[in-house]
């Protein structure tokens, strides 16, 4: 009976963190935020292509140094895993950014109030089984490192430039 009410706990604890976490990186960093979500909005599918790049150049390294028999090693993969998924959170909030705006537009919401109702959807949208894990979680994992990618590079999305259509000449 322990064991349970200690997973319990655990959960509602995480459950209770990780919106508190993505609400502390957007009032610390709010530009960095903002561009991480001016890009999960703009282009979401460049976003997730580039997180699925960087997951792929993460993942190996951890995967190789994880497998050495050399305990300094594993300790070294065991923090680069650690430090890109605390990285990673930052295109989290992002799209917890992206949501609570559309929530905002939405409804009478202060923008505060909009963001931290994106993160728990955010959470509880992934903590749903099997869909949440594979069709939610997969692809926000991708694209929050895609994000985060384009925030720290400063990479904003093109602006799309209007072209007039040329006007009729009178004879």
């Amino acid at each position: 009976m322990a064991d349970i009410s200690a997973f319990f706990f655990i959960l509602l604890i995480i459950g209770i963190a990780f919106p508190a976490m993505l609400t502390a990186w957007w009032l610390l960093f709010p530009s960095l935020i903002a561009r991480a979500q001016t890009r999960v909005d703009k282009t979401p599918w460049g976003t997730f292509w580039l997180g699925l790049i960087l997951v792929i150049a993460v993942t190996i390294p951890i995967v190789i140094l994880l497998a050495l028999p050399f305990g300094p090693a594993k300790f070294i993969g065991w923090i680069l895993l650690g430090a890109a998924l605390a990285i990673s959170t930052i295109g989290s909030a992002g799209i917890a950014a992206h949501l609570g705006a559309r929530l905002t537009k939405h409804s009478n919401l202060t923008p505060l109030n909009g963001f931290i109702r994106g993160a728990v959807i955010l959470e509880l949208a992934a903590f749903f089984p099997l869909i949440g894990w594979l069709f939610v979680w997969i692809p926000i994992i991708l694209i929050s490192f895609g994000a985060t990618g384009f925030a720290l590079l400063n990479w904003s999305p093109r602006e799309k430039t209007q072209t007039s259509a040329p006007t009729p000449r009178k004879p």
